[in-house]
């Protein structure tokens, strides 16, 4: 059983910053890509970031040069750093994994509950 944790969101001003955390557990043999996804009330789920196993980026328009994603491999962690946060970043945030596990070599995607994000004054 594979499960991805988020923690870090919550209710920040305009231009504030937060950090969200993911860290993924189970019977886990190899982790590909991770990422963030983002849904607001009545919109499509749509990526935020997301990084390769060997630290290889890429954002959506929207969030580069305020948004940073990392990964801690040793700890299976992914780190979502946002800054100069905006109303429109209101959202709830969704930690997003590609891995295989012990005995199945097929990568699958695997999804966190997601973690509330409020930006407003």
């Amino acid at each position: 059983q594979v499960q991805l944790v988020e923690s870090g969101g919550g209710l920040v001003q305009p231009g504030g910053s937060l950090r969200l955390s993911c860290t993924a557990s189970g019977s886990i043999f190899r982790i590909n890509t991770m990422g963030w996804y983002r849904q607001a009330p009545g919109k499509q789920r749509e990526l935020v970031a997301r990084i390769t196993s060997v630290g290889m980026t890429n954002y959506a328009d929207s969030v580069k040069d305020r948004f940073t994603i990392s990964r801690d491999n040793a700890k299976i962690t992914v780190y979502l750093q946002m800054s100069s946060l905006k109303p429109e970043d209101t959202a709830v945030y969704y930690c997003n994994a590609e891995l295989a596990v012990y005995g199945d070599p097929r990568l699958r995607e695997y999804w966190g509950r997601g973690t509330q994000v409020t930006v407003s004054s």
